[in-house]
């Protein structure tokens, strides 16, 4: 095993000095900001961030906002749409809208010809609308998204020299960030604001985005060039299988079909299939039916359909009238996450990709301990990986329903080395003992899904750490994510940092600080 760690601390103050007891970035000669974002796509001996200041001003709200009673404004449809159910409407791209009721995802709203007649009445979902003129109707605009996602979208068959988007960092406090495909690279530029003016480079500047935009397309860009057309823009996935089935949890297994099997598990088979032969779906098959509590399953599944994140796999629907039972999931086409990390496309990552792979995981995770929900079996295979490598975590809520009947009537092996001492021990499960089993999914990240205290058996390894033994640093992996994984393992639960702190650690991550490695 080589070195080991014992007795860490509750948390590495050295790691607190070093990401919060300094300004924002590391300053260049000329004052220039260059921690931008999160860090850089890749890493250069010249970086090519450019740096402005943020302003609350320019933070976007996920949703547009509710107009005034004498407004009425139009919206405008960014992809067609197939109703699902008989209160949706169908639309082309380029429709126009005006929108009579905001309700959650699905907006009541009347389609509209270019002299206002009204044609139809209908639920539309709202994420397929921008309203005209805004910042959203643009078709470079891409709303929130971290530059990993960028990097992905832009350098995606499609795309070509010049190929660009405008989005809204994740990082906190950052922004808009134009984000530029060059030299079969992706350069990121935030977007300064001061009290007046928009702009990227002090000598020109401009009265928003788009007067930004449209100049760049005729002028270039420093080290970037012109920009060219906009980046594809792939249709996003509704939030629900259709308006009909917001309020509901318990489906007809009738309206599903199973087809391929995507992988086996001590507790269920998951398939792809299909929602009433249209939509694709991942429906997890159950075993051990009998062990369940069927009222408290049904309940446990309505609360949890109503979380809702871009890090957390969307539940859809239960079908749980016989055995076998269902749970029905938005499909994710890479698998999950240990899975990945082990095959070709994992293996060829780099240590940036892969903390923004933890950033993510510690996203979905801070919104559950914001909605006071924790998950209890939180591990790389329980965190699936989709289209851009973006991160899901899933099987949140349902483990004590479903899990523990199977670990408490069966002589199977409970994932130990995941589990916090006092889960082990005492059963106690909180956020805080999810915050342990972080620190083993970032160890399992970092090792490209390594097995956790390899060597070791259970009751080992839990001798081990009740001892204070703690894994050492693996190969290669930087200073900063050990001392990180360290926090997660503090003894006392207490003294465990927050997903909130660990999300703002991994995003302050910078190409210095992962130069400093093992």
């Amino acid at each position: 095993m080589g070195e080991t760690s014992r007795n860490p601390c509750c948390f590495p103050r050295t790691l607190c000095n070093r990401l919060f007891g300094r300004g924002k970035g590391n300053r260049d000669e000329k004052g220039t900001n260059e921690d931008i974002d999160g860090g850089v796509v890749e890493v250069l001996s010249k970086r090519d961030e450019i740096s402005v200041v943020s302003d609350h001003r320019y933070t976007m709200h996920p949703k547009p906002l509710p107009a005034t009673p004498n407004e009425s404004l139009i919206y405008t449809a960014l992809w067609s749409f197939e109703a699902r159910a008989d209160t949706e409407l169908s639309f082309q791209e380029g429709d126009l809208f005006n929108v009579v009721e905001r309700s959650g995802d699905w907006w009541m709203a009347r389609k509209i010809d270019r002299n206002g007649r009204i044609l139809a009445t209908g639920v539309v979902p709202y994420n397929y609308l921008a309203r005209g003129e805004t910042l959203e109707a643009q078709p470079w605009y891409f709303g929130k998204m971290n530059r990993f996602e960028a990097t992905s979208h832009l350098l995606a068959l499609g795309n070509s020299e010049g190929a660009f988007l405008v989005r809204m960092s994740e990082k906190d406090d950052v922004g808009y960030v134009l984000s530029v495909r060059a030299d079969n690279k992706v350069k990121h530029f935030k977007i300064h604001q001061n009290e007046e003016h928009l702009y990227v480079e002090k000598n020109e500047r401009f009265q928003s985005v788009k007067d930004l935009v449209d100049h760049f397309t005729s002028y270039p860009l420093a080290s970037a060039g012109r920009l060219g057309r906009a980046c594809t823009r792939k249709e996003p996935t509704p939030q629900d299988l259709s308006h009909s089935t917001v309020d509901e949890w318990e489906l007809p297994k009738e309206e599903f079909t199973l087809g391929e099997l995507l992988g086996r598990g001590n507790f269920a088979d998951v398939h792809k299939g299909k929602w009433k032969n249209r939509i694709n779906v991942a429906i997890k098959v159950l075993k051990d039916n009998e062990a369940l509590n069927h009222k408290e399953f049904q309940l446990e599944t309505q609360i949890l359909k109503k979380l809702r994140h871009k890090h957390l796999i969307m539940l859809f629907a239960i079908c749980s009238s016989s055995p076998p039972y269902y749970i029905i999931t938005e499909l994710m086409e890479k698998g999950n996450l240990l899975s990945f990390l082990r095959g070709p496309e994992g293996e060829s990552l780099d240590q940036l990709c892969l903390i923004d792979m933890a950033t993510q995981v510690a996203h979905g995770m801070a919104y559950l301990e914001s909605e006071n929900s924790i998950h209890r079996d939180l591990a790389a295979r329980n965190v699936l990986v989709g289209e851009n490598n973006i991160c899901k975590v899933a099987d949140f809520g349902l483990a004590r329903v479903i899990k523990e009947p199977f670990y408490t009537s069966a002589d199977k092996k409970i994932p130990y080395k995941w589990c916090a001492p006092e889960a082990i021990s005492h059963g106690r499960f909180s956020i805080k003992s999810d915050v342990w089993s972080f620190g083993i999914l970032l160890y399992e990240i970092m090792t490209y899904g390594g097995v956790p205290y390899p060597a070791y058996s259970n009751s080992e390894m839990y001798r081990l750490i009740t001892s204070g033994y703690r894994m050492p640093t693996p190969p290669k992996c930087p200073t900063y994510i050990y001392e990180v994984m360290l926090s997660c393992w503090c003894e006392a639960p207490e003294d465990r940092p927050s997903f909130f702190i660990l999300k703002s650690q991994l995003e302050s991550m910078n190409s210095y600080e992962l130069g400093d490695s093992h």
